[in-house]
């Protein structure tokens, strides 16, 4: 089965679809990539998704309007990729504005924008979307929700294989080896900040030139301030294990302008160079229990930041990092391809969740189904 799948990350800077060929058996299913798009938001959409994912009011026809919008984008990557429409189904993520985790009682809630139904129609083709909402409503975290998919498409190697994703958060997939006992189950979880504080850290230091800190200039020659990292790490969440999620409402401009108040004084390389090597710090933090390792995987946008993987090799040495793309999956294809391979889980009633991952009651279904 042809199945195209979006998605649209923290960064909000556009939309990836890939188009993948899935059969076989459905927790192991032989797949091919046969082909992948990027089709960037327009500069006023991504502002307006930036300052909506950092709580700027909105009317209600303004929030339809851009929900229209982000639908609209995600409908023209879909047809540049799949003008022919070979694809029979169609996964798609949506655009996350804003993730509040359970927490003290509290149910958790996530919004990603997009009008499913009415993707369904502008393609002619069913649609999967809001993968979160049934994991929540079942206790869990609604997130990570690509670690099952990442060991599909990876597979069991020799050795543990950790897959770290650098988008606005970071977050870990670990799968056991395949020699391991046969309940030996795949985990993840969100580790912390990873583009998220640096975006918006070179977009105020930079005055509103920049979106994000481009080929680590900003902070390449600085020098990181390794006592404040240090006092960073012993914050809750990164002493909180797994399951657990995160994302803006943690690690947006607000903490952003408390951290900035922690450096009031340092040159901006030092500033820059410390967010970096914070990002960097708390995924080796989260590693350090994990032994047998072989590799750590990198996908994400956080690839193409020489200083950011500087930073990783430095805290995580002598555990060498390794383009995802090495392993047969290009990085720029991952979550796409998770999600169209959700979608297809979906469309076969196959769970997409565990409770080891997301803490949800039980396994569930991921996704609301949409006929055009």
């Amino acid at each position: 089965m042809k199945v195209l799948g979006l998605m649209s990350g923290t960064s909000a800077d556009g939309v990836d679809a890939v188009l993948l060929q899935l059969r076989g058996r459905l927790r192991q299913p032989r797949w091919r990539l046969l082909g992948h798009h990027h089709h960037p938001y327009s500069a006023l959409l991504r502002d307006r998704l930036t300052a909506v994912g950092q709580g700027a009011p909105l009317s209600a026809q303004a929030w339809l309007e851009l929900q229209e919008a982000v639908t609209e984008a995600q409908a023209s990557c879909a047809r540049q990729l799949d003008p022919a429409g070979h694809a029979r189904l169609v996964g798609c993520h949506g655009q996350t504005v804003w993730h509040r985790p359970p927490r003290a009682g509290r149910r958790g809630v996530s919004c990603q924008l997009l009008l499913g139904p009415l993707l369904a129609r502008l393609l002619e083709r069913p649609v999967v979307f809001d993968f979160r909402a049934n994991d929540l409503a079942r206790g869990g975290q609604g997130a990570p929700l690509v670690p099952l998919a990442d060991a599909a498409l990876l597979g069991r190697r020799r050795q543990a294989t950790a897959l770290l994703n650098l988008g606005g958060i970071a977050n870990l997939t670990l799968i056991p080896p395949r020699w391991s006992a046969a309940a030996a189950a795949v985990r993840g979880w969100d580790c912390g900040p990873a583009n998220s504080l640096l975006d918006l850290a070179a977009h105020r230091l930079s005055a509103g030139r920049l979106h994000c800190d481009e080929d680590g200039r900003l902070a390449t020659g600085g020098v990181p301030v390794e006592g404040l990292i240090r006092q960073w790490l012993q914050e809750p969440y990164f002493q909180q294990r797994p399951p657990k999620s995160t994302g803006r409402d943690c690690f947006g401009a607000d903490d952003l302008a408390r951290r900035l108040g922690q450096l009031q004084g340092h040159p901006t390389a030092d500033v820059m160079a410390t967010l970096t090597h914070f990002s960097a710090a708390v995924v080796a933090q989260d590693l350090a229990p994990e032994p047998g390792l072989d590799a750590l995987l990198v996908a994400g946008g956080g690839v193409r930041n020489p200083a950011l993987q500087a930073a990783l090799r430095e805290r995580l040495a002598p555990l060498p990092l390794v383009p995802l793309d090495q392993r047969g999956l290009p990085a720029v294809a991952r979550e796409a391809a998770a999600f169209a391979l959700l979608a297809w889980w979906r469309w076969q009633g196959v769970s997409g969740t565990t409770p080891l991952i997301t803490g949800a009651d039980r396994p569930c279904l991921t996704g609301t189904l949409a006929a055009p």
